[in-house]
């Protein structure tokens, strides 16, 4: 049986609340950059929110971005960004053979609400009702919006996976290469989830919503204080590849995907459990054919929410406990929670530890709780490792879905 082909990374496109690049996104997390702020949305009032604010006319005209949404917008920018960083000249390339593998969460909400909030100013007059609702609402919007962008017509659909999207847009364009369906995947994630005032009423009505005097300190996870969830925006695509397709071009390679598990806890709609977490990290590194004490940094999931941190940290405890090499840290400390974009976009703030040696911090840990003791978590001040050869990436959603994926240092 013929071995699959090994697949890596050749971009990354990006717009996070703190950065609309790679090197300002990873300057930022060095330096302890937080990009929460103050955020006002319609029945909910003032609270907080990690926003983009990226040029959205770089890569669209005005009347694409009037007809279109906003998950659709950060989709189109993060493409553009990762297929011009890949050093992808569609011009010179078949396009039925890219794919676009979106992970999303709230899609469509967005323009559900705004468009009952346009017709209720006029008696509920339908009238009123756009005629853009439907291809703004379907689940498959954020990725048809970047296919009919730049004229890609090989497969482009979304993936619902709450808030392991991110991760599973990756994996499955992975897979997709592997399988010969495409020559190149754009994968990863996007949200738009600060737009609906659903999804902050929701949180709020759990008693998951953060909330702190300083914007910047809202999202804290591990701290002994956390009282929830940032809601924030984003997106992250990356350009995925064979690697004898990469090496043919000479492309630039950030990393080798070798790893990656999707497992569900199948017990609660919102509740996680650190075993299901367990078995899904075990079986990336068993894929990737690593041990624990060959992953030098783990990308943590953890939201600030009590009990979400708690499982999480029993289950990195239950695989790394005994790791002396191996490094936690967290990513939405810095930008709060991005939903079906957290995954990619996290895993994007650590990827240049293959290059600088240094792994990022979690901020806003004043007072660790110690059922969030893990050895080696990387508080407040980034450390420097020296040599970092591997990163395993965690990302976990509603209804149970666990997602793991890790990615090596590219030696050759």
């Amino acid at each position: 049986m013929n071995a699959l082909p090994r697949i890596v990374i050749t971009g990354i496109g990006l717009t996070s609340p703190n950065g609309n690049s790679l090197a300002d996104y990873r300057r930022n997390l060095l330096a302890g950059v937080s990009g929460v702020k103050p955020w006002t949305i319609r029945h909910v009032g003032s609270t907080l929110a990690g926003q983009c604010d990226f040029d959205a006319l770089r890569w669209q005209k005005r009347k694409e971005l009037r007809r279109g949404t906003r998950a659709g917008s950060i989709g189109i920018w993060c493409a553009g960004e990762t297929l011009a960083d890949a050093g992808i000249d569609l011009a010179q390339r078949d396009r039925s053979r890219i794919g676009i593998y979106v992970g999303t969460t709230e899609h469509g909400n967005v323009e559900t609400e705004n468009q009952i909030h346009e017709v209720a100013q006029y008696q509920f007059d339908l009238s009123f009702w756009s005629h853009h609702h439907n291809p703004r609402t379907v689940a498959n919007n954020p990725a048809g919006e970047i296919a009919l962008s730049y004229g890609i017509t090989g497969p482009a659909y979304c993936i619902g996976a709450a808030c392991a999207a991110g991760n599973l847009g990756l994996i499955h364009g992975a897979q997709m290469l592997q399988l010969g369906e495409v020559d190149v995947a754009i994968g990863g994630g996007v949200s738009e989830s600060i737009h609906t005032f659903g999804i902050f009423a929701s949180f709020r009505a759990q008693g998951a919503l953060a909330s702190h005097e300083d914007p910047a300190k809202a999202s804290r996870p591990f701290d002994k204080n956390r009282n929830g969830i940032v809601v924030s925006e984003g997106g992250c695509l990356y350009t995925l590849e064979r690697l004898e397709d990469a090496q043919r071009r000479g492309a630039r390679i950030y990393g080798e995907l070798v790893g990656h598990c999707v497992n569900s806890d199948a017990s609660d709609f919102v509740l996680p459990l650190a075993e299901r977490q367990n078995e899904c990290m075990r079986g990336a590194l068993a894929r990737a054919g690593l041990a624990a004490s060959d992953i030098d940094i783990v990308s943590s999931h953890a939201t600030a929410t009590p009990l979400g941190d708690q499982q999480e940290c029993e289950a990195v405890r239950a695989v790394f406990g005994d790791s002396a090499r191996t490094h936690v840290n967290n990513t939405k400390s810095f930008i709060g929670h991005t939903m079906g974009a957290a995954g990619a976009l996290e895993l994007a703030g650590n990827l240049p530890s293959f290059d600088d040696g240094w792994v990022h911090a979690t901020i806003n840990v004043d007072d660790l709780d110690p059922s969030c003791e893990v050895r080696n978590l990387v508080m407040n001040q980034p450390k420097r490792l020296g040599r970092v050869d591997h990163v395993l990436n965690l990302s976990f959603g509603m209804l149970g879905i666990n997602s793991a994926v890790v990615v090596r240092r590219f030696t050759g």
